[in-house]
């Protein structure tokens, strides 16, 4: 079995001209090598903050490359350089309203910021796209609260079965999911 593909765009002015480290991809990296028990492997990159090369991005990734789980950090913002929830809905076939809803209430237990999010998540074809925030510790802590739908999501628009390490996160699929047969 080939292992599964998982995007990752970081949306970053500043990151995609080297004037910083991207800290945000490779924490979205770590986070899902500790969540994944299915065997993966990473597609990345690291781009400006232009709505048109986010939507090509997120379509090479989900289209071509066929990730069935994309994240991005950054560009969430209200800043006028934030367009990433623009271009992620200009792509997406379905939005999931849930997962920012999710995603907004943990960070506000952190930061009273977090009302300034404006990150989303959607569906384009078999790929599930979410979009988290920036910093390190604020995806961690939005992953880890919409995780656990993110495996039975992925069922649903006919990705791959992902199966996840239960000592670090557990994947939530009712008792009728059941588990592929696997092919021979």
């Amino acid at each position: 079995m080939e292992p599964v593909k998982i995007g990752f765009v970081t949306v970053s002015d500043r990151a995609s001209q080297g004037v910083y480290e991207d800290k945000g991809g490779p924490a979205m990296q770590a986070w899902i090598d500790k969540a994944l028990k299915t065997p993966w492997v990473p597609v990345a990159r690291l781009i400006p903050d232009e709505q048109g090369l986010i939507e090509q991005t997120l379509r090479e990734l989900a289209d071509r490359e066929g990730c069935c789980l994309i994240l991005t950090t950054g560009g969430t913002g209200p800043a006028k350089r934030d367009v990433t929830p623009e271009a992620t809905e200009a792509v997406c076939d379905k939005i999931l309203d849930g997962f920012a809803e999710q995603m907004r209430a943990v960070s506000l237990q952190y930061v009273p910021t977090a009302i300034l999010s404006r990150q989303i998540a959607g569906v384009r074809g078999s790929s599930l796209i979410i979009n988290l925030p920036g910093k390190p510790s604020a995806i961690a802590e939005c992953l880890e609260a919409v995780f656990p739908a993110v495996p039975y999501c992925i069922d649903l628009i006919d990705g791959p079965y992902l199966e996840t390490h239960d000592d670090f996160i557990q994947a939530f699929r009712p008792k009728h999911a059941k588990k592929p047969i696997a092919e021979t």
